[in-house]
């Protein structure tokens, strides 16, 4: 039995030994991945350092943007309302015509027999002023062909 102690022991210290060389396989895997990982972490602060750079960069360009916008629409507020002006000015025009062309209407209807009358003395004035023509033409002729008539 005083064997077997010395290599219980023995076995002990080599599966302790096997233990120690996987852990510290283990634990050096474990310091490269933790390496690699930190290295990566680095990498992502600088790009998010970059990122939140151009972030802010952005939001300014934004802030200028929308000041430009503000100041641009409070701008076309002035036209927007000089146009709503000559709108309302247009619209007073209509209503000015409208009521005018009502009104000549008005008198033209309560005018139209007194009118019809005018055409209707306009004509015969006419007809009489041709007639007159006609008959001094007729005289006038014959006074020529009597003059005629005396050379001869």
């Amino acid at each position: 039995m005083n064997i077997l102690i010395p290599i219980s022991v023995l076995i002990i210290a080599l599966a302790f030994v096997v233990l120690v060389i996987f852990l510290a396989r283990t634990l050096k895997s474990l310091t490269v991945t933790l390496d690699n990982v930190a290295k990566t972490v680095d990498g992502l602060e600088t790009q998010l350092n970059g990122v939140t750079s151009e972030t802010a960069q952005l939001l300014h360009k934004t802030n200028k943007l929308a000041e430009d916008v503000q100041t641009k629409a409070a701008s076309l507020n002035t036209v927007f309302s000089a146009v709503q002006d000559l709108g309302s000015s247009i619209h007073n025009v209509n209503e000015s015509v409208r009521k005018v062309t009502e009104k000549i209407t008005t008198g033209a209807e309560r005018q139209s027999e007194n009118i019809s009358q005018a055409v209707q003395w306009g004509n015969v004035a006419i007809n009489l002023w041709e007639k007159w023509k006609v008959k001094k033409s007729s005289v006038d002729s014959t006074q020529h062909a009597s003059q005629r008539r005396q050379y001869q």
